[in-house]
């Protein structure tokens, strides 16, 4: 279906309310959208929540946290329909909140407006309505002594979490990983970090959604590292941490390509801009004294995978290939297992290569992905000399043309058919290459928001 005879038929997406409850020492969040006749009831369950937990939160808290979450939910059931109105009947927001909102789905769901040629320019393509509610939404302030700070870690299934978690444990800081829908490499990876009481929460997709996307209904990206963010959030006031130090470094910050006058960015709800901005938000509306950090946000991809590779005990279990997990809206079962096709894949074993073992790579990948000569478009795309960079959480073109540049030092003759195309094709573009290599690899950005303590953690590890 096309995206302008949905927004005819579906012209408001409703978000009509919120419940929580403690069930079975679970907290269960609910929330209720409605679309035409569409109804979605998708849940959010905390694992091991107390009443004690939820006393120290307090009420107006507890509406305040989970009334957000319900808006960090919309968009994934939003672009069913791209409704040109969303109206807001779970709570109130100010016009600077509804603003906020605004610019996170122009700017988050960029990838899905390209691939679904939705021109989302107009005044009018999308308006944020907020209907007056008995709930008032307080911001959160709690006492918390230097005593008490903990660290919040949200674990994924790739290298980078991993680098976070490793350098602030090694600086023993008091920490715990936290996971959103366990999957085999997150278990995996918590055994091997020998932790045993990572937080968990499931997220259920209410099936409607799925079935919607099988009849043809709008799909797309969603800005998932915002929901992230307002989750881990929601956790860390629940269980009393002052730090979330999630794991987005400094190349989410580049985009993809220009569409109708502006950036797209696959990994915009990455970015520095998100982060300073959803910083701000939450310290007026959510909770005062919870920092939500990058804690890799100085740091360029190449640079987290030379860290990852002084960590072999976790080359048997990481996993960061997005095809690996995917479900074709329900129609398939996940790999769980690198493609060794996509983008991500090529990068994240060019970033490595010259780090580690060429046998131990392989043996991760299942193959030698530099001998794959259906892979030279991909490298071509994320080296900038094709298209476009991949709509994949991957580095800077630079640093891809770097990561393949130092691969190619390291490998002897006969060079694989990626590294030959490289050496003919590419690398004499760029004689500038060697320079920027130790550049890039040795490079710290000073715009980010780490505290003090782990500003220094992280800068004593590149040493």
């Amino acid at each position: 279906m096309k995206a302008g005879e949905l927004r005819k038929k579906y012209p408001v997406f409703i978000y009509k309310g919120y419940e929580h409850k403690i069930k079975n020492n679970d907290l269960v969040m609910s929330f209720d959208f409605a679309v035409g006749d569409i109804k979605f009831r998708p849940k959010i369950v905390v694992k091991n929540v107390s009443l004690a937990h939820i006393k120290r939160v307090g009420d107006s808290g507890m509406d305040t946290l989970v009334f957000h979450m319900g808006l960090a939910e919309m968009p994934s059931y939003w672009k069913a329909t791209a409704s040109p109105k969303i109206i807001v009947e779970a709570g109130s927001l100010t016009k600077a909140q509804i603003s906020w909102w605004h610019d996170l789905f122009i700017q988050g769901m960029g990838e899905y407006f390209y691939k679904n040629k939705i021109d989302f320019r107009s005044k009018n393509f999308l308006t944020i309505e907020a209907k007056k509610s008995t709930s008032t939404f307080l911001t959160i302030v709690r006492k918390v002594s230097k005593k008490q700070h903990r660290t919040l870690i949200p674990i994924g299934g790739g290298k980078d979490a991993i680098v976070t978690y490793e350098i602030l444990k090694q600086a023993k800081q008091n920490i715990t990983p936290f996971i959103l829908n366990p999957t085999a490499t997150q278990k995996a990876l918590i055994k091997k970090m020998g932790e045993g009481n990572a937080l968990v929460v499931q997220k259920t997709i209410d099936p409607k959604l799925l079935e919607l996307n099988r009849k043809g209904y709008l799909n797309g990206h969603t800005p998932f590292s915002a929901y992230l963010a307002f989750l881990s959030t929601f956790v860390a006031t629940l269980f009393d941490y002052t730090y979330i130090a999630v794991s987005n470094e400094r190349s989410s910050n580049e985009g993809n390509v220009r569409y109708l006058g502006y950036e797209i960015n696959h990994q915009y709800s990455k970015s520095w801009e998100f982060e300073r901005k959803f910083r701000a938000y939450s310290k007026k509306h959510l909770v005062k004294n919870i920092e939500y950090v990058s804690f890799l946000r100085p740091l360029y991809e190449l640079q987290i995978a030379k860290l990852f590779s002084a960590y072999p005990k976790y080359f048997s279990v990481f996993l960061s290939c997005n095809e690996a997990h995917k479900t074709n809206s329900g129609k398939t079962q996940s790999t769980g297992k690198w493609c060794g096709a996509c983008p991500k894949c090529l990068f994240v074993f060019a970033g490595i290569y010259p780090f580690i073992e060429t046998k131990t790579l392989v043996k991760i990948f299942g193959k030698n992905l530099f001998a794959d000569a259906s892979l030279i478009q991909l490298m071509e795309e994320l080296t900038g000399e094709r298209g476009f960079k991949p709509f994949e959480c991957v580095g800077t073109a630079q640093e891809s043309l770097t990561a393949f540049y130092l691969s190619l030092q390291k490998t002897h003759p006969p060079l694989p058919p990626l590294l030959r195309h490289f050496r003919q094709h590419i690398a004499k573009k760029h004689e500038i290459l060697p320079k920027q290599s130790k550049t890039i690899l040795s490079a710290w950005n000073k715009h980010h928001a780490l505290p003090p303590h782990l500003e220094k953690t992280l800068a004593r590890m590149l040493q």
